[in-house]
């Protein structure tokens, strides 16, 4: 638990970066009537009806000590998707830093899965770079990848976007946006307010 909280205090060499990763999924739905036009200042008028278009999965990358995010989207939630999302975060995005990534524990985030979708040497190479740590079961809101996601779907994602090629460009530019005014999080949760919060969760003493 105090490894996770403390994360964020922790003083960062010049070759570590601190990432947190997560994701989420969104509907892909279509109109099925052109809408109606309307007035400047007045509501968009848009018909109750609509068309399933399939389901995107959002991969977030979250560096909150740089007010950094990035948002891929794919058409399904595996092994292969996120060994290439962590192999971009390594050697594209992050190249030559040790990456300490904190993450939930689903069956996909683990170091397995670079190997399956990439040659065993590259996947050495790669997961020797990371320093993994994972949140609790049922504490995924310690990862602050969570609150990014949250502030994507209120902020691009709370309407209708027909297809991936949609959701790509429109993520992207709440990213882009997000990261050029280096948005960050104001952590406030301590290891003392979870030592109250989640007392259970901490062995006894008595």
């Amino acid at each position: 638990m105090e490894d996770v909280l403390e994360q964020c205090q922790r003083d960062f060499a010049e070759d570590e970066v601190l990432v947190c990763m997560d994701e989420t999924s969104k509907q892909q739905t279509k109109e099925t009537r052109i809408p109606r036009p309307v007035r400047p200042g007045d509501p968009e008028i848009l018909d109750f009806e609509c068309e399933r278009n399939g389901v995107a999965t959002l991969f977030m990358l979250f560096a909150p000590l740089l007010g950094w995010r990035e948002v891929t989207v794919t058409g399904h939630r595996t092994r292969r998707n996120w060994a290439r999302v962590i192999r971009e975060l390594a050697d594209i995005t992050f190249p030559g830093r040790r990456i300490v990534l904190v993450m939930d524990s689903l069956n996909v985030h683990t170091i397995g899965s670079l190997y399956e979708a990439l040659p065993p040497e590259e996947a050495a190479r790669i997961a020797a770079r990371l320093e993994i740590h994972c949140t609790l079961k049922h504490g995924s809101w310690l990862n602050l990848a969570e609150i990014g996601i949250g502030a994507m779907v209120r902020q691009c994602l709370r309407r209708r976007i027909p297809d991936r090629e949609t959701m790509c460009r429109q993520t992207q530019a709440w990213a882009k946006r997000r990261n050029r005014e280096r948005v960050t999080v104001d952590w406030r949760f301590t290891t003392a307010d979870a030592r109250i919060k989640l007392k259970s969760l901490y062995p006894s003493t008595q």
